[in-house]
């Protein structure tokens, strides 16, 4: 089984990255959860390149092709999802690299915040009909001090949050290998505008 975990922080300290690390580092041996570091690397996306995406682009779609569910933790900026992490989501859009994908998301802002940030998220979500796991959509709080010299978050209560996420994804997965047959999806969404 096989997870992407995937930061909207290009930040080298980020505490969303740091709660991925964790959940990977919690997972069992049987689950390849892997955290997704090509962010920084991603060109800007411009409609009419998903044809022959740079190299970059590439890799991201490879890693989304072979996951079985996505994991989202991203900070906010001014109001909204950072821009680079936005143009990640974009460049999957009209090729349909998420649509039907099992996927959920993690908040380690201070309460009340980051809600701009995931809504946003939740309407690209939605419209690139993932299969969201409102089980395991979290909100662990993650202060820069709460991480090890390791870059791992030692807090019980987050690791146990994280736990909970990790969980929550593989029943979904088992419960929908069980209960959904291998059939041909729907054409994925068009870019609107483009």
């Amino acid at each position: 089984m096989r997870l992407l975990l995937i930061s909207g922080s290009t930040r080298e300290a980020s505490t969303n990255t740091a709660a991925l690390r964790t959940l990977a580092a919690l997972a069992p041996p049987e689950v390849d959860a892997v955290v997704y570091g090509g962010l920084a690397d991603l060109p800007a996306f411009v409609p009419g390149d998903d044809d022959a995406p740079p190299p970059a682009v590439g890799a991201l779609r490879a890693a989304l092709a072979v996951a079985d569910a996505v994991l989202f933790c991203t900070p906010e900026y001014a109001g909204a999802l950072p821009g680079s992490f936005k143009n990640l989501l974009d460049w999957t859009v009209g090729t349909g690299d998420l649509y039907g994908k099992p996927a959920a998301w993690i908040n380690v802002a201070a309460p009340g915040r980051g809600t701009g940030a995931l809504a946003e998220l939740a309407t690209v979500l939605r419209y690139v009909t993932v299969e969201t796991i409102d089980a395991a959509c979290v909100s662990a709080p993650v202060t820069r001090d709460a991480l090890g010299p390791d870059g791992l978050v030692h807090d019980a209560t987050v690791r146990a949050a994280l736990t909970t996420a990790l969980h929550a994804i593989l029943n979904h997965l088992a419960a929908r290998d069980l209960t959904s047959p291998a059939s041909a999806q729907p054409p994925p969404p068009t870019t609107a505008g483009s």
